[in-house]
């Protein structure tokens, strides 16, 4: 494909940063460097809090339904530009393009629930708090919100932010990863296509020099985040000191759990979908699959059989099942994982590492699924976030047993239990300790109706990204007291209720 300078997109135009460095951009499929990313410079970061400050004043006036309209517009040229979009992930970020598109379909779902803003955002009323009082509570738009993406989901993590940022009314300066900026290049012409106001959405590359210059600006109000925990917490830090409003979501570690009445044939479907989708890149994938005794040989067998089944290769063939990781640093450390769970003693049954490849793909970032056996709580392969296709199979006494080890790990993202008990579920869903379940399913992803993100760890910040919590988030409230007097010389106008003088209160009567 043809070489590409990635450039920002500021007040809607496109600018191509010059003076500073670049960071190389590599096809994982193939290991070719297809571009180049700029470090951008401080000022570039500044001149996009600008555009989107000054386009604020002008954006929250706009009334609701034309904010909405745009929105709609948006929508409808992810739909008529589908492939384009999907190739652009399975390219840079090597998301096999059945997923690829998976991924904007689900994108395309939250813009659509983002379009009920207009009621999602109403406020509330009280009557009668006082003799002619009335109170109300209204929602409004707060300013200038920044966010920071992570490589692999491009367009998921551009949906949670924009849409329920900027239809209630903020503007926004989005920073893509380095390694996976494709989708937004895109995204820039359908925002110009669609008559976006210049500002509104700008887009900016580079480090953590970028959101750098948002902590401690007066114009900035509030930022996103999906990444690392360490980087959370960093930002958090951060946030606090500039006294931002933050809504961070960070690592996890998730649990698949199988009872001895699962249904086989939709667990290994799910466990396929969640420990091999994405290359295991994602904050969902399951990365411990825990079973009761009474299963336990059956499933490792299953497991491994069902693993061995699982093709891979270019992200852009239909026929394969699992893509690259994302960078030559992300397999070896992958890889070292790996070691790290044979030297301590975990039964590595399937090995990734070292896969068989064409000839023409051979220099690309891929590690085959990987699967462990007999693996203890204690081993570091159950405890850390791998972010790769490699699974852990641990044996379990029970469900109380499984449910504290859930409960003592430093994530709560999320956490999956597979069985038709009706009790096992019910205990599960309450006792879990994850802000996301699910009950057969590999993937206990919310809907873009309901809230998305975990607990403890995984989730650091104000509120969730998605539905009622993320309007939450990208608005204040503010509260109104209201005295209705009828006009001079009609009725009680300027009569009081009470007749006591020796109390006086700033309590409105």
């Amino acid at each position: 494909m043809e070489f590409m300078k990635i450039k920002n997109f500021i007040h809607g135009e496109w600018v191509e940063e010059t003076g500073v460095e670049m960071v190389p951009l590599y096809n994982p499929s193939t290991g070719e460097q297809i571009g180049e990313v700029p470090l951008s410079s401080e000022k570039t970061s500044l001149d996009a809090v600008d555009s989107a400050y000054d386009a604020y004043h002008a954006w929250r006036k706009l009334s609701i339904g034309k904010r909405v309209t745009y929105l709609f517009d948006i929508r409808q040229a992810m739909i008529d530009n589908l492939e384009e979009l999907a190739v652009s992930i399975a390219v840079d970020q090597a998301k096999h393009i059945s997923e690829a598109r998976g991924e904007i379909q689900r994108v395309i779902q939250i813009f659509e629930a983002a379009c009920s803003i207009p009621t999602l955002m109403q406020g509330e009323t009280l009557d009668g708090i006082a003799a002619n009082i009335n109170g109300r509570v209204i929602k409004q738009p707060l300013g200038v919100f920044g966010g920071v993406a992570p490589f692999n989901f491009p367009a998921l993590v551009f949906g949670w932010f924009l849409p329920y940022a900027i239809g209630a009314g903020n503007t926004f300066i989005y920073k893509p990863s380095t390694q996976s900026p494709l989708f937004m290049q895109k995204m820039g012409d359908i925002f110009n296509k669609v008559g976006l106001p210049k500002g509104v959405i700008n887009i900016v590359h580079g480090n953590r020099s970028v959101p750098g210059t948002w902590y401690e600006n007066p114009k900035m109000t509030g930022v996103c985040l999906v990444g690392s925990t360490p980087t959370a917490k960093k930002m958090a830090e951060a946030c606090g000191r500039g006294g931002k409003r933050s809504m961070l979501l960070g690592g996890a570690k998730n649990y698949l759990v199988a009872m001895e009445d699962l249904n086989w044939d939709v667990f290994i479907e799910n466990f396929l979908h969640s420990c091999y989708g994405s290359a295991g890149q994602r904050c969902l994938a399951g990365s411990i699959v825990a079973a009761v005794p009474q299963i336990y040989d059956e499933l490792v067998e299953r497991v491994l059989e069902a693993s061995k089944q699982v093709t891979i290769g270019d992200a852009m063939d239909p026929d394969i099942y699992m893509g690259p990781v994302i960078s030559a640093k992300a397999k070896a450390s992958i890889e070292n994982y790996i070691q790290i769970g044979v030297e301590q003693g975990s039964k590595l049954l399937l090995d990734g590492r070292n896969p068989e490849l064409p000839e023409r793909i051979k220099n690309g970032y891929f590690i085959g699924p990987t699967v462990f056996a007999d693996v203890t709580p204690c081993r570091t392969i159950a405890k850390e976030e791998i972010f790769g296709p490699v699974v852990s199979i641990m044996k379990i006494n029970d469900l109380d047993d499984v449910l504290g080890l859930i409960r003592s790990q430093e994530f709560g993202n999320g956490a999956c239990i597979f069985t038709q008990n009706q009790y096992y579920t019910e205990k599960f869903i309450a006792e879990a300790d994850a802000g996301m379940v699910g009950v057969n399913v590999g993937i206990c992803a919310p809907h873009p109706y309901l809230p998305f993100g975990g607990i403890k760890d995984s989730h650091l910040g104000t509120d969730k990204v998605q539905g009622k919590d993320g309007i939450d988030f990208f608005t204040q409230n503010k509260v109104a007291t209201v005295r209705v007097t009828p006009p001079e010389g009609v009725g009680e106008a300027g009569k009081s209720c009470g007749n006591d003088k020796s109390v006086r209160s700033c309590v409105a009567s």
